[in-house]
């Protein structure tokens, strides 16, 4: 029986870290699932699921032959149901304000309690002097249609000065 895995690793950006760590999973018969590859500042992170036949120990043993050299700092863990599940989001949501403390929390708590479940968020900070501005950038599901998360947005922006843009990528949402 095969078993999913979710694999985190982070450590300095360098050359062919993708290829070197797709590379090694699938000589040792690892099928790659779903990822999420980014760059913050002078790091790399990834997380991946991997599909394995062996133990948690066995593909721990693969994953440190492969992430050792390369000083990479995994975290494995197994998943309970043993399966990777894809989640197709509704809506893509960018937020544009003046960058400050709580930012983050200013605009995504409201959205989850209008029936938002981010599902991918991603983030930075602009360069214009010391104070740049901040984008946040998301993907998600909706659960309470879309017309709650255009009055949090409105109200956001008007309380908060978070600019947005939200574009229905599900047209069954509505």
């Amino acid at each position: 029986m095969k078993n999913w895995f979710m694999l985190s690793l982070i450590g300095l950006d360098q050359p062919n870290i993708v290829a070197r760590l797709s590379a090694g999973l699938c000589k040792n018969n690892c099928n790659l699932g779903d990822s999420s590859m980014v760059r913050l500042g002078k790091y790399f992170t990834i997380m991946l699921m991997v599909e394995h036949e062996g133990s948690k120990g066995s593909l721990n043993a693969i994953i440190a032959s492969i992430c050792d050299p390369l000083k990479l700092n995994a975290h494995l863990v197994e998943l309970d149901d043993g399966t990777q599940h894809n989640c197709e989001p509704d809506v893509r949501i960018s937020l544009f304000a003046e960058d400050r403390m709580g930012i983050v929390e200013d605009a995504t708590t409201p959205l989850a309690q209008a029936g938002l479940n981010i599902l991918h968020l991603e983030s930075n900070v602009g360069e214009a002097g010391e104070s740049g501005t901040y984008y946040i950038h998301l993907e998600g599901t909706v659960s309470n249609g879309l017309n709650p998360l255009y009055e949090i947005l409105e109200k956001l922006e008007k309380e908060k000065g978070i600019k947005s843009h939200l574009i229905p990528i599900n047209a069954q949402v509505t």
